[in-house]
């Protein structure tokens, strides 16, 4: 006999039907090919595509949509409806997500550059395609579900856990026709570790990877010719431009979001402290300190990514760079921090050592953020490339170290990316 008061059932994948609602799905977020973590299934391809996934149970709403049969012959394994696991919403202690709300913090297990990289990257692809998907929503006037975000930023906080550079490192790589969507997400990521840098609780973390994730999602209505135009802006082109944070919040404010951090992002990111920036030319401490972090965090993507009009500046050049602009434009103390969880040296950023190598940062040290391991790949001796090693300048019975930033446009090695990734990986 059914339990009226019961609304959610966990079913094997097999089971599922057409107009089913699933709650949650048995596994990661990364597991599976959607990126919303509930909905109704219409299209029997995505019964499909989840039988081929790992995911092999999911949580079905019976409420919200079509129960499992009244006979036992459709389902499968299980000998009869009785035999299907359930639960109220919110029983044994569980969210609607699954995780234990008893308090207390799984702590990610920290992982090496090299191990952890397989992970972002995974994460990185499938975030893409959900960011993608809610820029797409919000273009064409449908509702968002802004909840599905959590989801992405629970995954990409966990990265940072495990090591804090992995994810931010790769998340520099960018296509010219994705670089909306990736910047979103390498936001969400330095957000995250800058608000993990100034020891700030989970809470508010989660809310700014969500902000970060959210910040640029006005540009969902800018002219696309604009946004990958390869020259300077017209005066009406930038017009146009600037409009993107006040659509990104009334876009929020229009599916409900009343996070007043999320909005603060969406709506001031491009503020500046001396009142030079836009839409309102907020001056100092009228800018929340979380929009100080979005700024920063905005600022130190853009400048290290290609984009259309100029390539990605070097990682320690371009937060030399931010140095100099912290009188006025951003928060100088944040931007300390900022450092602090990037390095002075970022993964991917050229350097000079002391006995003539070039080489490229792969790894930061844990004690010290001068001496990182890098990979020396090329001798100003010889003026030739050598064998690429990898050197831990940290370790104690090296002698060699950092004594200048390289311009990787001064030598134009065309693998450069190629160099700390393939490390990494």
């Amino acid at each position: 006999m059914r339990c009226p008061e019961v609304m959610l059932k966990k079913i094997k994948v097999s089971q599922l039907l057409p107009y089913m609602f699933i709650e949650e799905f048995c596994g990661s977020w990364i597991a599976h090919p959607f990126w919303r973590k509930s909905f109704t299934i219409v299209d029997p391809a995505d019964i499909e595509a989840l039988c081929a996934s790992s995911i092999k149970e999911v949580w079905i709403d019976t409420e919200k949509g079509r129960d499992l049969p009244d006979s036992g012959d459709s389902l499968g394994e299980a000998d009869s409806v009785e035999d299907v696991e359930v639960r109220p919403r919110h029983a044994n202690g569980k969210e609607a997500n699954g995780k234990e709300t008893n308090g207390k913090e799984a702590r990610p297990a920290s992982a090496p550059i090299a191990i952890e990289f397989e992970n972002a990257a995974e994460i990185y692809s499938r975030s893409r395609t959900a960011v993608a998907s809610m820029f797409s929503e919000a273009r064409m006037g449908e509702s968002i579900n802004t909840e599905g975000a959590e989801n992405m930023v629970d995954e990409i906080s966990d990265s940072i856990a495990r090591n804090p550079h992995a994810l931010i490192s790769l998340a520099r790589i960018k296509t010219a026709d994705g670089y909306t969507y990736m910047h979103s997400i390498a936001v969400s990521a330095l957000m995250i570790a800058l608000a993990k840098q100034l020891g700030m609780n989970k809470d508010e973390t989660q809310r700014l990877g969500i902000a970060g994730l959210m910040h640029d999602l006005g540009k969902s209505l800018t002219p696309k010719d604009i946004l990958n135009k390869p020259g300077k802006l017209t005066e009406k082109e930038f017009a146009l431009l600037q409009k993107h944070p006040g659509d990104g919040h009334r876009l929020l404010l229009d599916n409900n979001c009343d996070d007043e951090i999320v909005l603060e992002v969406a709506l001031h990111h491009h503020e500046k402290i001396e009142g030079t920036g836009y839409p309102e030319g907020l001056h100092g401490k009228d800018i929340s300190i979380f929009t100080r972090m979005g700024a920063i965090c905005d600022v130190y993507d853009a400048i290290t990514s290609n984009r259309p009009y100029k390539p990605g500046w070097d990682p320690a050049e371009s937060l030399h760079k931010m140095a100099k602009w912290s009188k006025g434009h951003l928060d100088q103390k944040l931007l300390e921090a900022f450092v602090k969880s990037l390095g002075i040296y970022p993964v991917g950023s050229l350097v000079r050592l002391k006995f003539g190598g070039i080489a490229v940062v792969v790894e930061q040290a844990e004690d010290s953020l001068l001496r990182p391991r890098v990979k020396v790949f090329y001798s100003t001796k010889t003026h030739k490339r050598i064998i690429p090693e990898i050197v831990d300048l940290s370790n104690e019975n090296c002698s060699d170290e950092i004594v200048s930033r390289e311009n990787p446009s001064r030598w134009n090695f065309p693998d450069l990316n190629e160099l700390w990734v393939d490390q990494a990986a």
